[in-house]
């Protein structure tokens, strides 16, 4: 494959057996394929957890290399309207398949970004052409799905990949790209993808353009992430008492790393239940210091005041 190939792609699995994770999906729809027959799809979960990447697997797996001329893949976010549904859906649904395809496949991503509108006009198109198409739906929330749509689909439920099957793949990458890690950088990015294989992937596509041997600092610096024990420090000071010394350090994290306030604000959030001065319900009290943070800042209140606050707010609960 071309060396300039963006490694989301480059490492995108082509079979069912390469994709990691998700192993109660793709046991199920696996079945389905062998059979040649399954009915509509809908797919639910966040990013970056393989939707697309099943739905690609499904077609390749059918259609071997014909997969191309019997799929159609959209993204309804590009077209919301009833329009992508009259033209480009039931334009490809009412033709036959090309070769021996016992069907063809429709693939919407990110069909909960479809009006209500559209939603109700896929729905008469899922069932009118039922006998030549079928349809993979995947979307990040499946309660902005209406209910006739999910009645008809088999739903599967996506969820972050775990932290071993991140690891197999940061490993897979690494002996490819003679990439070097020690342990602290693959925890790293394990750390700043949140079970995202596609931000783990660019991560570590970045990082490497740096340098061949990559770093934890790397890995933290590159995905604009503050390390977790340097946020763990700035609530200890601030728990301390040292509210100036905590307010320093907020500053040069946000400074160095090239956060937002709401990027503070949400690990924070997370390193709330890992500060061991803290009680648990002092750990709820900050949990909910973190919520009306993030809630004044969306409203557009000012970062540094309301991240000056949230410090102040953890003084305050170990002063108490």
């Amino acid at each position: 494959m071309h060396e300039h190939t963006i490694w989301t792609e480059k490492y995108r699995p082509t079979s069912f057996s390469d994709i990691r994770g998700q192993e109660h999906v793709v046991d199920r729809v696996r079945k389905f394929v062998e059979k040649k027959n399954m009915p509509h799809l809908l797919f639910s979960g966040p990013a970056g957890v393989g939707k697309t990447t099943l739905a690609l697997v499904i077609a390749r797996e059918l259609y071997g290399d014909a997969w191309r001329a019997n799929m159609l893949e959209l993204n309804a976010s590009d077209e919301r309207g009833i329009d992508v549904v009259r033209t480009h859906v039931k334009d490809f649904a009412r033709t036959k398949g090309l070769g021996d395809a016992p069907f063809k496949i429709i693939y919407l991503d990110e069909c909960d970004a479809l009006t209500r509108e559209a939603q109700q006009a896929l729905r008469r198109t899922m069932e009118n052409y039922t006998h030549t198409t079928r349809f993979i739906l995947s979307c990040n929330y499946s309660s902005k799905i209406i209910d006739p749509i999910q009645s008809r689909c088999a739903v599967f439920r996506f969820s972050p990949l775990p932290d071993d099957a991140l690891a197999q793949i940061v490993k897979q990458i690494a002996k490819s790209e003679k990439l070097s890690l020690d342990e602290k950088a693959i925890r790293a990015a394990i750390t700043v993808s949140h079970g995202d294989v596609r931000r783990l992937e660019n991560v570590l596509q970045a990082a490497a353009s740096n340098a061949d041997k990559i770093t934890e600092d790397v890995i933290f610096s590159v995905a604009s992430y503050a390390k977790p024990a340097e946020v763990g420090e700035m609530l200890a000071l601030a728990g301390a008492g040292r509210f100036l010394d905590a307010k320093k350090l907020l500053l040069k994290l946000m400074l160095d790393y090239g956060l937002s306030g709401l990027d503070v604000v949400k690990q924070v959030q997370q390193e709330a239940w890992k500060v061991k001065d803290l009680s648990d319900r002092e750990r709820l009290s900050l949990v909910r210091l973190c919520g009306e943070a993030e809630f004044r800042m969306v409203e557009g209140s000012d970062e540094t005041i309301q991240l000056e606050a949230l410090l102040a707010g953890v003084a305050v609960l170990k002063a108490k």
